[in-house]
């Protein structure tokens, strides 16, 4: 095989209070196409701004490096190209589909059939937590975390019913910017309701009960402190909600917001655009199949 193309889903992470630890799988996608080449380097079929290209050349040589030691097979240069329906710094894991998608296609293209749970250990090595990584490898709605050293991720499928509604603002939120507004320590109140909240959004996802999510996102651990980046955040949920929402959430560390629903998508949709107008917005379903290797054409 000397090319592959990988279609990756994109996720919502944390789902309010599980920091770090929850994701959901959603259908939007980034298409990431590599082709082995003689040469013994990284190259990029399209054109990129400088502080793109810089990104992506850390980030997919980090990931090489860790692919070719992790498997112990000797490197070889590629051609990557991408298609790319996720934005950047939207909180919707699109450093994670890129960095999977990249792991992923080497697997294929070294005949190294490294498991999805081996790969989501080199992601995680990447990304330096599971949340994002774990539902754009397995799909569905996941539970994952470090356990010693090793990765752990348990994967639920979600029923397409479920409908979520994402407003997707015109302006990015830089993760690293974002985790700098968090305290260094929580009160025992705040820490009960965070692991209360987890539990208990983690159980309705298991027993698709969804619609006990209901006044499960009142989160305390991160939400209230990013507001400051996003401060019509409490709005736009509480229109969501009050248009049918089950709740609503701040997509991974933003800047996307999500709401999620069972029968009245439109109305959630039109009432979260109303509160923040110059924003796009998508109804997305859930992904429960994780990254798919496409077929050649």
């Amino acid at each position: 095989m000397n090319s592959v193309s990988i279609k990756v889903p994109a996720s919502t992470s944390n789902l309010g209070s599980g920091f770090d630890t929850l994701g959901l799988a959603v259908k939007l996608y980034n298409v990431i196409r590599v082709e082995r080449i003689a040469a013994s380097r990284i190259e990029f079929d399209w054109e990129l701004p400088a502080d793109d290209r810089r990104w992506f050349c850390e980030a997919l040589g980090a990931a090489s490096k860790i692919f070719f030691r992790s498997a112990k097979v000797k490197s070889f240069g590629v051609r990557v190209g991408l298609k790319a329906d996720v934005p950047m710094a939207r909180g919707l894991g699109a450093s994670a589909t890129i960095r999977v998608g990249f792991i992923a296609a080497l697997n294929e293209l070294a005949g190294t059939q490294l498991s999805r749970a081996a790969l989501l250990e080199l992601a995680t090595e990447l990304e330096g937590h599971p949340d994002n990584a774990s539902p754009a490898i397995f799909g569905g709605f996941t539970v994952s975390g470090r356990i010693g050293k090793s990765v752990r991720c348990l994967s639920v499928p979600v029923s397409s019913k479920l409908r979520c509604v994402t407003l997707i603002p015109k302006f990015g939120i830089s993760t690293e910017v974002a985790r700098k507004l968090l305290p260094a320590k929580y009160s025992k109140a705040d820490a009960a309701h965070a692991l209360n909240r987890a539990a208990l959004i983690t159980a309705a996802f298991a027993s698709r009960r969804y619609e006990m999510l209901r006044g499960l996102f009142d989160d305390r651990v991160h939400q209230p402190y990013r507001e400051k980046l996003l401060p019509q955040l409490s709005r736009v949920i509480a229109a969501g909600e009050r248009a049918g929402a089950l709740g609503g959430f701040l997509s991974g560390s933003g800047s996307s917001i999500m709401c999620l629903t069972i029968d009245k998508p439109l109305a959630v949709a039109r009432a979260m655009h109303k509160a923040l107008p110059d924003s796009a917005v998508t109804i997305l379903t859930p992904d429960v199949k994780g990254f798919q290797v496409l077929p050649t054409k």
